[in-house]
C-alpha cells in the first residue's frame, strides 16, 4: 500500500497555500494559531459590528475551536482536542470576511459555511477528536490574549509545531464528509 504524503504547512496562511490543499490531505501544521469557542465568537462578532480592533491580526489566520483543559504543572497546556464545529457556524462568515483563512474542529459544516469557505478562499481542517492529550503535545506555547473571563474558553495564541491535521473542506467546494 503506497504512503500517502504529508503536507507540512505553516500559520498564518497565505491564499497560495490555501490554494494548494484539497479534501482528504494530511497536514502538519506549524506556526501562530488562535483558540475560539461559541463565546469568544461571539464577543469577536460583536467586535467587528462595533468596528472595535480585534485582540489579533485575522490576515491569513487559523482558528482553533477548542477549550483546553487546565494545564498541568510542567505542560504548556492541558489537553486540546476540538469541538464541534458546527456550534461556531453562526459566527464564520463576518471572520473569514476579516482575513482568517482556516478552522480547526471537529465535523461537518453546513452547507452555508462549505460556500463561504469556497467564496473567502479558505481551509477547514479536521483535527481528531479523542486525541486531545496526543495534540496537546503539538503545542510548544500557549497564552491568554483575550476574554480572561471565559476560563478555558478564554482565547488564546498557540505557538504549534506539526499538529496532525486532515483537510476537511478545501478553497474549491469540496467536502471529505460528503466524498465517501
Amino acid at each position: 500500500m503506497a504512503k500517502i504524503p504529508v503536507k507540512k504547512i505553516t500559520a498564518p496562511l497565505t491564499e497560495e497555500i490555501v490554494k494548494s490543499l484539497k479534501a482528504g490531505d494530511q497536514i502538519l501544521l506549524s506556526g501562530i494559531i488562535y483558540t475560539a469557542r461559541d463565546m469568544a465568537h461571539a464577543q469577536l462578532v460583536d467586535m467587528i459590528e462595533k468596528r472595535k480592533e480585534l485582540p489579533f491580526n485575522t490576515e491569513g489566520s487559523v482558528i482553533y475551536y477548542v477549550g483546553p483543559s487546565p494545564t498541568p504543572p510542567g505542560r504548556v497546556i492541558g489537553s486540546a482536542g476540538p469541538t464541534t464545529s458546527y456550534r461556531m457556524d453562526p459566527f464564520v462568515l463576518p471572520l473569514l470576511k476579516h482575513g482568517v483563512k482556516g478552522m480547526i474542529g471537529k465535523g461537518p459544516r453546513s452547507n452555508s459555511i462549505v460556500e463561504a469557505i469556497k467564496k473567502y478562499c479558505a481551509v477547514y481542517l479536521g483535527a481528531t477528536g479523542g486525541a486531545a492529550a496526543l495534540i496537546s503535545e503539538s503545542i510548544v506555547e500557549a497564552e491568554v490574549i483575550a476574554f480572561s473571563e471565559l476560563g478555558t474558553e478564554a482565547m488564546r495564541r498557540l505557538k504549534v509545531k506539526d499538529m496532525p491535521l486532515i483537510v476537511i473542506n478545501d478553497c474549491y467546494g469540496n467536502d471529505l464528509y460528503r466524498q465517501r
